[in-house]
């Protein structure tokens, strides 16, 4: 069985492994739940992902290398992933 969330640019096993245990399984579901949504929903599921698993995520849907988002692209999906997230969990 092939795993679609390893076919896109970023992601790899562990990534892809803590998705599945959010319950994102494929692109579509990954493009329903948002980079923000995704990563909020690791972080409280327990899993230790730092600030690069949400701009990896990010870079996935926009089929670049996380490396390739701007500067602001990563403030505002910060400033998102802060409005969601208990203080200090971030």
């Amino acid at each position: 069985m092939t795993d679609e969330l390893l076919a896109l640019k970023n992601l790899g096993k562990t990534s892809a492994q803590w998705l599945h245990a959010i319950g994102i399984h494929n692109a579509s579901d990954l493009r329903r739940a948002g980079a923000v949504q995704a990563y909020c929903a690791v972080r409280n599921r327990g899993f230790r992902a730092s600030k690069v698993l949400l701009y990896a995520i990010e870079g996935a849907l926009r089929d670049v290398h996380w490396s390739e988002l701007s500067c602001e692209r990563k403030q505002t999906l910060n400033r998102q992933v802060a409005a969601l997230l208990p203080s200090g969990r971030f």
